[in-house]
């Protein structure tokens, strides 16, 4: 008997293969790993002198400044992307037809274009009308990557948002459109609101993509994190050698928790919702009753009349 409709449930032989399969495959990736820290080591690259570098101020600083460029990064492109997302779902969902082709279109063609090339092109374009925008300092590499990273993670929240929406039931706009309310009102204070709930888990997992997507600011040298690491790593001689690896190491351990972290916060903005007492409450249940006490109940009730009215002959 099949245990789901997508596949049948293996057999005993094909349980044992697949255990096989699986142990193989993780000695091989235990392997390959082994492989490399070995040859590494054998470079040099785990050596005590080449952790010592972090014993220094100067190189402690420049990582904290990374991090912070990063998270400057992130939150000014968070919160422009969301708000994007927003006003495109709404566009896409909007009856006029203008309207609705302009969302749709701005929406494919920046989830079509690489964000790498998105960002180049708008440095370019900050660059060459850098003193028309009154950019100053590193203002220019900062907004192409703001940007980028906006209209391409805004473009995704969209189609979030707007599946979403459309996932409420049709129910309730129906019920809202009956009661004499506009559509702008059952978008803001009945589809939006819900959709977003329904939709928060990947809403979130699209934050964390935009939070990576920080260290594109490398290509266009902006000093983020990884800028800062590379910016060490290549300066820096120890042993007659580079201390890629440690840094690396570092500054990978630095962006996994910054992404457990946001996780972790979705985690328990998503419980805090479920507990939320929102909504109609459920009435209590009775106990059940007979069907000749139910006859009693309606004659008893014709008989007596609400609250004081005439009875029933």
């Amino acid at each position: 008997m099949s245990a789901s409709v997508l596949y049948d449930a293996p057999g005993p032989k094909a349980r044992i293969r697949n255990r096989v399969y699986s142990v193989i495959g993780t000695l091989a990736v235990l392997g390959l790993i082994a492989f490399i820290v070995v040859r590494l080591n054998d470079k040099g690259q785990f050596a005590p002198e080449m952790w010592d570098i972090f014993n220094y101020a100067g190189v402690r600083n420049d990582i904290v400044d990374g991090l912070l460029t990063t998270l400057q990064v992130f939150a000014v492109a968070a919160v422009l992307s969301l708000a994007l997302g927003v006003v495109l779902a709404v566009g896409r969902l909007s009856d006029h037809k203008a309207v609705r082709w302009f969302a749709t279109g701005f929406i494919e063609l920046f989830r079509s274009i690489p964000l790498l090339i998105t960002i180049y092109a708008l440095w370019q374009i900050f660059l060459t009308y850098k003193n028309d925008l009154g950019f100053a300092g590193d203002g220019t590499e900062f907004w192409a990557l703001v940007v980028g990273l906006a209209v391409y993670n805004g473009s995704v929240q969209a189609e979030v948002l707007r599946a979403g929406i459309n996932s409420v039931p049709k129910g309730q706009r129906e019920a809202a459109y009956a009661l004499g309310m506009r559509k702008t009102q059952v978008m803001m204070t009945i589809l939006i609101p819900q959709g977003v709930r329904a939709m928060l888990p990947t809403i979130i997992s699209q934050l964390v993509v935009t939070l990576k997507d920080t260290s594109l600011g490398y290509v266009i040298t902006y000093q983020e994190l990884l800028y800062q690491v590379q910016q060490i790593a290549g300066n820096t001689v120890v042993n007659d050698d580079y201390p890629y690896v440690p840094l690396i190491i570092v500054g990978g351990a630095i962006y996994v928790a910054l992404c457990m972290a946001l996780s972790a916060l979705a985690t328990w903005i998503e419980r805090r919702g479920r507990r939320a007492k929102s909504g109609i409450a459920v009435a209590p249940a009775e106990q059940p009753i007979a069907a000749g006490d139910a006859l009693d109940v309606i004659d008893h009730s014709e008989v007596a009349g609400p609250a004081g009215t005439a009875t029933k002959n």
